[in-house]
């Protein structure tokens, strides 16, 4: 009995898991496909 709800839980928690870690990886994904923006001095100090 106590096997059986282990289990459902572990089931449960899989799911959640899967879910947390493709939050993630779209967050990676999406932040590696815009540049970050660069500091205005820099752009300023690279334009003379």
């Amino acid at each position: 009995m106590a096997a059986d709800a282990a289990i459902f839980v572990s089931k449960r928690l899989q799911r959640a898991a899967f879910a947390i870690l493709c939050i993630i990886l779209a967050q990676f994904v999406l932040a590696s496909c815009h540049p970050e923006p660069t500091p205005m001095a820099a752009r300023e100090a690279g334009a003379y």
